[in-house]
């Protein structure tokens, strides 16, 4: 007798429960109670994937700037910052030895040019003798003797080889005095490039030695910066470096300035660094408002492969799963959620391509998937990704 009500109460119980299922499932397939998601539709748009790199802005050019001749500073026309052209003078130095040595070269020419007219007259005496005398030996070979001849051609030779020897003395007084000339003329330090003095290392009155490659401890007049061409150095990683080429242009972003500036590709090691998987790659960027300094952080925009007219969804919207594998929740026109498997292919920040496991139109949910089962009915609201951006 026991036995058949423990039964009864067991029978009962199973009944009971199984009621509260069946109501929990009726309230699930409610859609008065059916839970609100945001879905999107698969569109097709033109998609390109990116690559973003950060650098630093570095000068096209910089260099120190040393004297060619010891002397000290007499007059300074630069200072921290100040803007030069090619060819504009920076310092002017104080080389008296110098000064001198050009005084000297001048009058040797002087000199020399002078010793050239005295052996060019005496020349001039001798030729016309000899050759007076060697005439009147041809007509009248009795009024002149043979040795006058021979005396009047000798003193005739000497004095051309005089002629000879002063004009080579003149051209070598010459060559002496525009060798100090130049040498002179780098007392006038002037500016290599376009650029902007980034820094003094000596002021007027100082004492500049003479530089030169051998002594690296030369104290340099001031240090500068090509800046109206700045230069991006990235490290372009292995798989993107098939689809960069010199020439290309690409986006520059500066968040400091808030803008967008223009670089161009202009040159690559052509090495992979077995170190770091990576190319050494240079972008050019123009700067001729000086709105960029050396040191600012940029990101470069590089863009590597662009599809047209493809099927995309959201990044938001796909579970990757390995690869160019992942996963979507489709909301059928049942308002059913449906797990589906995708194939996808290219990527940009936004976007992705959805090689196969979507049809146009169709509407998959946007952001988290676990919170939704397969099966589930769902209310659903199609959005677009700028409006939940907003939110």
């Amino acid at each position: 007798m026991n036995t058949r009500k423990q039964a009864l109460v067991l029978l009962l119980f199973a009944g009971f429960l199984a009621g509260c299922g069946t109501s929990r499932k009726v309230a699930a397939d409610n859609p008065e109670n059916a839970p609100h998601v945001a879905v999107v539709k698969v569109a097709r748009q033109n998609l390109s994937s990116t690559l973003e790199i950060a650098s630093e802005f570095q000068p096209y050019q910089e260099i120190n700037v040393y004297a060619k001749v010891s002397g000290y500073i007499q007059k300074l026309y630069i200072n921290w910052g100040t803007r030069v052209r090619e060819g504009q003078l920076l310092a002017e130095l104080e080389v008296p030895e110098l000064k001198e040595q050009l005084e000297h070269d001048e009058a040797s020419v002087a000199q020399a040019a002078e010793d050239l007219n005295r052996a060019q007259s005496a020349y001039s005496v001798a030729h016309v003798t000899y050759t007076r005398l060697a005439s009147v030996q041809k007509s009248r070979p009795e009024l002149v003797s043979q040795q006058d001849i021979d005396v009047a051609q000798g003193k005739d030779l000497e004095a051309s080889a005089e002629v000879s020897a002063a004009q080579q003395a003149l051209l070598a007084a010459k060559a002496a005095l525009e060798k100090d000339r130049a040498i002179y003329s780098y007392a006038r330090i002037t500016a290599p490039f376009d650029g902007v003095v980034t820094e003094i290392d000596a002021y007027t009155g100082a004492l500049l030695p003479a530089g030169t490659s051998s002594n690296k401890g030369d104290q340099a007049l001031c240090h500068l910066s090509q800046i109206n061409l700045l230069r991006l150095v990235i490290p372009l990683p292995e798989r993107a470096v098939a689809d960069v080429h010199i020439g290309e242009t690409v986006a520059v972003n500066v968040s400091t300035t808030h803008q967008t500036f223009n670089g161009k590709i202009v040159r690559t090691s052509d090495q992979i660094d077995t170190d770091t998987r990576t190319m050494h790659t240079e972008i050019d960027v123009p700067n001729p408002e000086y709105a960029l300094v050396p040191g600012m952080y940029a990101t470069v925009r590089i863009p590597l492969h662009t599809v047209q007219n493809v099927l995309t969804v959201p990044v938001q919207a796909v579970e990757a799963s390995g690869g160019d594998q992942g996963t979507v929740l489709v909301v059928d026109n049942k308002n059913r959620v449906q797990r589906r498997d995708v194939t996808l292919g290219v990527q940009s920040a936004t976007d992705a391509e959805v090689v196969s496991g979507l049809a146009e139109g169709e509407t998959v949910v946007y952001g988290e998937q676990s919170q939704y089962k397969p099966g589930e009915l769902v209310a659903p609201k199609i959005v677009t990704p700028s409006e939940l951006e907003k939110e």
